[in-house]
C-alpha cells in the first residue's frame, strides 16, 4: 500500500480528538453503555471498511465485557437474537447515517425505532457518535493508517 501524508496530526486532529470526548461524555450522561457505543463503532467500520477502527473498536469492545460471539457476527445481526432491541435500533440507525448518500435521508421506520428506544438525549449522543466514527474512519482509511502493535 502506498505511504500516505498522515492525518491524524495538528491542530486539525486535537480538535477532532477534543470532538471525540466530548461525544463519549454526552454519551456516557445519556446512559448509554459502552458496549451498545462500541458495536456501533464497530458497524460503521465495517461498512467502511476501515481496519484501524475495526482493530481498535474491537479490543475497547471486548476489554469493556463483550463477547467475542457477537463481534464475530455483528455484519449479520438481523440474522440472530443475540443483540437486544436497544442495539437492534442503534445498529439500524447506524447503517442509516453511515450509507446516507444511499437513500438521502435516514429512513422513517429506522428512525421512529430509534426515538421509540433510546430518549432524546440518548438519540442525540447516538447520532454524534455515528458522525464521530465516520469522520475516524474516513481519516484513517484516506491516509492508510497502519495498525499498532497489539499483542494477539
Amino acid at each position: 500500500m502506498t505511504k500516505r501524508i498522515a492525518l491524524a496530526t495538528g491542530g486539525l486532529y486535537q480538535a477532532m480528538s477534543h470532538l471525540q470526548g466530548e461525544v463519549k461524555k454526552a454519551s456516557a450522561n445519556a446512559g448509554l453503555d459502552v458496549k451498545l457505543i462500541e458495536l456501533v463503532k464497530m458497524r460503521a467500520s465495517q461498512i467502511n471498511g476501515c481496519a484501524y477502527c475495526l482493530d481498535m473498536h474491537a479490543a475497547m469492545a471486548v476489554e469493556a465485557g463483550e463477547s467475542p460471539r457477537r463481534l464475530f457476527v455483528l455484519e449479520g445481526w438481523r440474522e440472530t437474537e443475540l443483540f437486544t432491541e436497544q442495539e437492534r435500533a442503534a445498529l439500524a440507525y447506524t447503517e442509516a447515517m453511515t450509507l446516507i448518500s444511499d437513500h438521502k435521508d435516514v429512513p422513517e421506520d429506522v428512525y421512529a425505532e430509534a426515538v421509540r428506544v433510546f430518549t432524546e438525549d440518548q438519540y442525540r449522543a447516538l447520532a454524534w457518535c455515528v458522525v464521530a466514527i465516520n469522520t475516524w474512519n474516513r481519516l484513517m482509511v484516506a491516509s492508510h493508517a497502519e495498525l499498532p502493535e497489539r499483542a494477539e
